[in-house]
């Protein structure tokens, strides 16, 4: 909105000509969401803790947890309206890809909301049957395969279904229609695999805001024509995406300061939910979605532990590979404290987005 009422008065006032630069804009935007999160996070305490908005803690999860119970959840409220605000404020909106992002955001976050608010008013750590979240998850992702489509066949092509991988500059097969599919499992696997790591206080958030900090030095490389015909990138012009992953730094780092160990506030299912669909659709729209795995290697740890957990209790006559899943459970249950836990991951997460960059040149 900012950037539709002050731009075209450029001519008028000349230092307004800054509001057509996306770095000032990103700047601005990740300014605005981490104000927002700081500012209205009190606020949305109050109303959680007024409404009995309470956490309920697994009965078989680790006992360290059970004080936890009661702390105010559905935090990811917070967390949504920091992003999408502001980037409703700063973004170009006649952007396509901006649009797929704040939908596909939004319907993510509306999917954790249900699962949320059915926990909280049946006093129960369950939610939606995982059928019905996984088939709307589906649903949603399978929506944005399609947005994708219709984007790649329009004129002139505002999209490909080619894949790039990582250290391989010949190797890009295109999947044409088997991409729709191929998306479905990438945003899928994304909000579960940030979903799953949100169980320390403070962990999902840390670590998902370094992911999101690498997205968004991606997206501008890959959005600028220059930049992205000397790293032999697909360019199409996505660039305004870049503002969109700077409130996705700024907000989940506001939401940090209150979610930090011990947490005043959980995010809950609205908020991991979405940054998992935020995250994963920001790869598919600027083509980096095969280093999505590289760049939230945190998150596919979690997710791998589980899998590997369940597939061990189901295949090996009830055996376990770890003392619980997902993964940071099992530090906890070692005798981890929960501080060093979220500090070690948030390490990883930090090297693991680093190396995500190197794979850049290195191709």
């Amino acid at each position: 909105m900012f950037y539709h009422l002050l731009y075209p008065l450029r001519d008028q006032l000349h230092v307004l000509n800054v509001v057509g630069y996306i770095t000032f804009r990103t700047a601005a935007a990740s300014f605005t969401s981490l104000a927002l999160s700081l500012l209205l996070g009190p606020w949305l305490i109050r109303r959680l803790r007024q409404f009995q908005v309470g956490q309920v803690v697994r009965t078989d999860g680790p006992a360290s947890h059970k004080p936890k119970a009661g702390t105010p959840t559905m935090g990811g409220l917070l967390i949504l309206a920091a992003v999408l605000g502001s980037t409703l404020l700063w973004a170009d909106l006649t952007n396509p890809y901006i649009w797929i992002a704040v939908i596909a955001t939004a319907a993510f976050g509306l999917v954790g909301f249900i699962d949320d608010y059915l926990k909280v008013t049946r006093h129960s750590h369950h939610g939606l049957f995982a059928r019905y979240k996984f088939a709307s998850q589906i649903a949603v992702a399978l929506s944005v395969g399609l947005s994708l489509m219709v984007l790649a066949n329009h004129q002139p092509p505002l999209y490909n279904t080619r894949l790039i991988f990582p250290f391989f500059k010949s190797v890009v097969p295109d999947l044409g229609w088997w991409y729709v599919p191929f998306a479905v499992v990438v945003l899928v696997g994304a909000t579960n695999a940030v979903n799953l790591t949100d169980g320390l206080d403070g962990l999902a958030a840390s670590t998902f805001s370094v992911a999101a900090a690498a997205y968004t030095a991606l997206a501008y490389v890959t959005g600028h024509a220059v930049l992205a015909n000397y790293l032999q990138l697909v360019h199409f012009p996505t660039a305004e995406l870049t503002i969109f992953c700077g409130t996705l730094v700024g907000a989940s780092l506001g939401f940090l300061w209150w979610n930090a160990h011990p947490a005043d506030i959980f995010m809950g299912d609205v908020g991991s939910l979405a940054l998992g669909g935020a995250l994963g659709t920001v790869a598919i729209l600027i083509k980096q979605e095969l280093l999505l795995p590289i760049v939230g290697g945190v998150f596919v740890m979690e997710a791998a532990s589980v899998i590997i957990q369940v597939g061990s209790y189901r295949f090996r006559g009830g055996k376990r590979v770890f003392k619980m899943a997902p993964l940071h459970h099992h530090f906890e249950l070692i005798g981890w404290a929960e501080p060093k836990i979220i500090t070690r991951f948030l390490i990883l997460a930090i090297i693991f987005a680093l190396f995500s960059l190197t794979t850049l040149k290195l191709r």
